[in-house]
């Protein structure tokens, strides 16, 4: 059986590009042999978008999250509470933020760098 994924986008980055930012998502998932569940898309105003990705994460038992760039989440940063759940890996530039990589006690802010 294959890991299980989710993507995310935030509809107000993708704009006109969101239907080839989620093809984009699904090819990635496919290629690196995820079972992508579901695509997450999220607007501006969502409240507390990465505690629900972290919900989701949870609940759906994902192994990792399939976003289109880091400019998806807020500040063009990657949140380090996620990391600490599933490996986050970028369509663009390709690159995978895996969980066992961020110790445990590093500053949400630190996993970007």
């Amino acid at each position: 059986m294959n890991p299980g994924a989710i993507g995310y986008l935030r509809q107000d980055v993708s704009g006109s590009r969101r239907q080839w930012d989620e093809a984009r998502i699904r090819a990635l998932a496919a290629r690196l042999g995820y079972d992508l569940r579901r695509i997450a898309v999220f607007g501006p105003h969502t409240d507390r978008p990465v505690h629900r990705l972290r919900v989701l994460v949870a609940n759906l038992g994902v192994d990792a999250v399939i976003v289109p760039g880091l400019d998806h989440f807020e500040n063009g940063e990657l949140p380090g509470d996620l990391v600490e759940r599933a490996d986050v890996v970028t369509v663009s530039p390709e690159q995978t933020f895996a969980r066992w990589l961020i110790p445990p006690d590093t500053p949400a802010d630190m996993g970007s760098r």
